[in-house]
């Protein structure tokens, strides 16, 4: 039987109504939104574990807590571990929020002599990106054994996709200097030395980046301790784009 034309009317205009009041919720919902929430950073971790950086490794193991520590309020922090040696030896670990987990995986690895493999890291943190966003990239490391303009265009990519690489440089190689300062330029992200025998400045520089990977060059300027390390990298992130 068909329904009287009034019942169909009455029944469209239900419909709208609440078609009109879904889409009314939904618009509310994304406005009031908070557009600087919490997240859960994720931080890929890189460092190269050739021959020289032994002690290094050993005492960024121990200082790495203090990134967890300085992103927990924040929203918290996921971690991967990258590092190189060897004869072409490239590994990850899988992604932590736990601090003690990662310093047990770093005191398992000893360093071992050869050739830089910064290319490989760069690639692989393309390829976690596309299966879950990648809020920044840390790599620490005192030389550089490859093709420049290979690990540009490399950086360049991370840039366009907003993956900015952290390069904290140990010691003083001229070769290092110039392509790790264009690998943080081309990536939107910062350069850094530090010294090994002045912990500290590593730790404030590791701090920084946990906080810039959970809440944006916003949080770093909100909520990391007003240091030398905090301060270089803020030049850096609010210079021109390349």
């Amino acid at each position: 039987m068909r329904q009287p034309r009034k019942s169909l009317e009455t029944s469209r205009t239900t419909n709208a109504v609440d078609s009109r009041t879904a889409i009314d919720h939904f618009l509310n919902t994304i406005v009031k939104r908070p557009t600087n929430a919490p997240r859960t950073g994720r931080l890929a971790f890189a460092l190269d574990a050739t021959m020289s950086r032994q002690p290094t490794w050993d005492r960024a193991s121990h200082i790495q807590s203090d990134m967890f520590l300085a992103a927990q309020d924040l929203g918290g922090l996921l971690v991967q571990l990258i590092y190189f040696r060897g004869f072409r030896e490239c590994r990850a670990s899988g992604w932590t929020d736990n601090g003690t987990a990662l310093a047990r995986k770093m005191a398992s690895v000893t360093c071992q002599g050869g050739l830089t493999q910064i290319g490989r890291v760069l690639k692989h943190v393309q390829k976690e990106h596309h299966k879950a966003p990648v809020h920044a990239a840390i790599f620490i490391g005192d030389a550089c054994e490859e093709n420049a303009d290979e690990l540009c265009h490399l950086a360049s990519e991370l840039g366009i996709r907003h993956v900015p690489v952290f390069v904290f440089q140990e010691g003083r190689d001229p070769t290092a200097t110039i392509a790790f300062k264009e690998i943080a330029r081309l990536s939107g992200g910062a350069w850094a030395p530090f010294d090994m025998n002045s912990p500290a400045q590593l730790r404030d520089l590791l701090k920084a980046v946990a906080i810039y990977a959970t809440g944006g060059q916003q949080a770093l300027q909100d909520h990391c301790e007003n240091t030398p390390a905090r301060q270089r990298l803020l030049e850096q992130l609010k210079g021109p784009t390349p």
